[in-house]
């Protein structure tokens, strides 16, 4: 490559991620017990379609054929998540043998390919019958959280060395606890709230549990959807309500993490919803983490609204601008601004991008699938994650979202988001156009400017 293209530092790792409910399939194989979202997925109204996870897409019985298209698509890394079900179909008790083997030949396979396995203990899939019980709600589940961690690392400790231990915490708590869009569908601010304190805390209990079992070298980290957040217009009540919005989506999270604390306004604004939070809770919580992973898809623009829900904050999409078949904006910009302020304002250890990717409606044409859009997408926002690193910013990897196209929650299987495009009818998968330019951008170790 000429030397004015993006070179990423040596051992940057190239990667693609995903999650055990939206590709595994094999929902009530081998022991596998209920999740909330097999619950969920399978009320009506609940998802688009009426789509549930039960196939999605087979990789639970097509994994080689996935691992070989990862090595095409030259990956260095894969980011997968573990379904917790499969491994204590009730939440508790005796591990299932055939969940933990099935994991530990995804594992060895991934390394015969030469392929590093980062591992995420939690992408939502919690038992069904720890719901019953609670669910994140339970101070209880926080405990069980960890045995499962416990277990987890014993059966798979030396071949991962790479760990996550939650995705995405504040959609578990929020979507799942305040708005009702994801499971278990609840709509309770106070019953959100402790559930973040509950995830946060149980994020410590696996951190804590890993680490008893973990060799020299070994990391662990949390990953947290963020966004840099701006205010619509130029008053106060827009400047307040963007800062308030930056506290529920990213300080709410980030605070207790890097300083042990949760924001003073945004206590006061919850008030008596806030969550009960034990003596000794926050500085488990802040404990120190190996890496931050961050998963970044569009900025937030917000403008006060005093009828919109409890924070009083409304979402606004700026005219002109390009969206992606979610309706979310294409924002590189904010990307830059997002790792340069957690470097800035957390400064963690270190960082990587565990998802970044985008929707478009993606057809095969001729054996093919043209997603130009795509290929645009991720080449511009690899070019904000290198001027990031030009400035310092101690990134280490980078994850597309998605490996494949897959089952996307409240969505069902109407969002694309792979590199690789399913056809669900026949499980028929196709390197799309972006994921062929993804392996010239992970062989070169840069992209062109």
């Amino acid at each position: 490559m000429p030397s004015a293209d993006a070179i990423f530092p040596a051992g940057f790792v190239w990667g693609a991620a995903t999650a055990a409910y939206q590709i595994e399939g094999a929902h009530d194989e081998d022991g596998r017990g209920p999740s909330i979202w097999d619950t969920f997925s399978h009320t009506p109204g609940k998802v688009a379609n009426g789509d549930t996870g039960d196939v999605a897409c087979d990789h639970y019985h097509r994994y080689p054929e996935d691992i070989a298209l990862m090595r095409e698509l030259g990956l260095g890394a894969y980011r997968f998540s573990i379904a917790w079900p499969r491994i204590f179909p009730t939440g508790m008790g005796r591990p299932n043998p055939a969940g933990i083997d099935f994991y530990r030949r995804l594992v060895d396979a991934l390394r015969a390919a030469g392929i590093e396995p980062y591992v995420t203990l939690y992408h939502w899939d919690l038992p069904q019958a720890l719901q019953d019980q609670g669910g994140w709600a339970n101070r209880d589940t926080v405990h069980r959280f960890g045995e499962y961690a416990h277990t987890v690392a014993v059966a798979l400790g030396a071949v991962v060395h790479n760990w996550i231990t939650h995705n995405e915490p504040w959609v578990a708590a929020f979507l799942g606890h305040l708005t009702g869009d994801h499971a278990p569908g609840a709509r309770d601010l106070r019953t959100a709230l402790q559930v973040s304190h509950h995830l946060l805390l149980s994020h410590a209990e696996a951190t804590e549990a890993i680490r008893a079992e973990a060799a020299v070298g070994d990391r662990v980290g949390i990953t947290l959807n963020l966004s840099p957040v701006e205010p619509a217009g130029d008053t106060n009540a827009d400047a307040e309500a963007a800062h308030r919005h930056d506290g529920y989506l990213n300080r709410w999270f980030l605070d207790p993490l890097f300083r042990g604390s949760y924001p003073d306004d945004m206590l006061r604004w919850y008030g008596d919803a806030a969550p009960t939070v034990q003596g000794g809770d926050l500085a488990r919580i802040n404990s120190p983490i190996d890496f931050l992973g961050v998963n970044y898809y569009f900025r937030s623009v917000v403008r006060h609204d005093a009828a919109s829900g409890p924070l009083q904050v409304a979402q606004v999409q700026p005219a002109g601008r390009p969206y992606t078949d979610m309706g979310w904006e294409v924002y590189p910009g904010g990307l830059y601004a997002l790792l340069t302020r957690l470097h800035r304002d957390y400064a963690p250890a270190a960082l990587s991008i565990t998802e970044n990717g985008a929707a478009f409606a993606d057809q095969v044409v001729d054996g093919a699938v043209v997603d130009a859009e795509r290929q645009s997408y991720l080449h511009d926002h690899l070019l904000a994650c290198y001027r990031a690193v030009e400035e310092g910013v101690p990134l280490q990897g980078y994850f597309a979202w998605s490996l494949l196209d897959n089952f996307e929650w409240a969505y069902g299987y109407a969002k694309r988001f792979g590199l690789i495009h399913v056809d669900y009818a026949t499980q028929r998968r196709t390197v799309k156009q972006s994921g062929r330019w993804y392996a010239e951008v992970t062989r070169e170790n840069g992209v062109r400017g």
